[in-house]
């Protein structure tokens, strides 16, 4: 039986080609003022997930989204 993949996350995290979970940095959106150049440089980069929370992710997204 086919599984459905929980939306939420594939709109959040995607694999990378070695299989960890990427994802997008918060807080870019907006009051973006008060926040230095540094902390924001480092909001470019996407992060990878510990491998703790990593397996929650690949229940919810079974076929790799």
């Amino acid at each position: 039986m086919k599984i459905k993949t929980k939306k939420a996350a594939a709109k959040r995290f995607s694999f990378s080609a070695t299989g960890k979970v990427k994802f997008t940095r918060a807080g870019r959106r907006h009051l973006l003022s008060k926040k230095s150049n540094s902390k924001m440089l480092g909001k470019r980069s996407a992060g990878f997930m510990m491998d703790g929370d990593a397996g929650h992710v690949r229940r919810c997204l079974p076929y790799g989204e």
